[in-house]
């Protein structure tokens, strides 16, 4: 991430934003039109910038350490519709317009190759705060 010129994200964004110790915010990727969750990935503040200011979703890879923009090599493009902050400022709401599969897999989702993992499903009831 030293290879690039500092970020010119806003001031008043950075201030929020609360990264890990490798300078990334975890952002969670949401599909616009039915709220499913498409995959999470990394941002930095650079990312971040261009994320807001390009209309398309960019990410920190951490494998390959560089800027990856969704879909440059795969044509699986994510077209970004809003951007949240969560109430900590550790995560982001990346909500895209989704073309094509989301996942490097090839599956719609991350969220589909590696299947249910078999949680016991909760319930309210009356009895449960009892």
């Amino acid at each position: 991430m030293s290879d690039v010129n500092p970020s010119i994200l806003d001031p008043s964004i950075v201030a929020r934003l609360k990264r890990d110790e490798h300078g990334l915010v975890c952002a969670v990727v949401q599909d616009d039109e039915n709220g499913d969750v498409l995959m999470v990935g990394w941002m930095d503040d650079e990312a971040l910038h261009r994320t807001l200011t390009t209309g398309r979703a960019w990410y920190w890879s951490r494998s390959r350490q560089e800027y990856w923009r969704k879909g440059d090599t795969s044509g699986n493009t994510q077209h970004v519709r809003s951007v949240a902050l969560d109430c900590d400022g550790d995560a982001l709401l990346v909500r895209v317009h989704q073309i094509g599969p989301a996942c490097h897999t090839g599956t719609r989702t991350c969220f589909e190759a590696g299947g249910d993992l078999g949680a016991v499903v909760g319930s309210q009831t009356p009895e449960a705060g009892r």
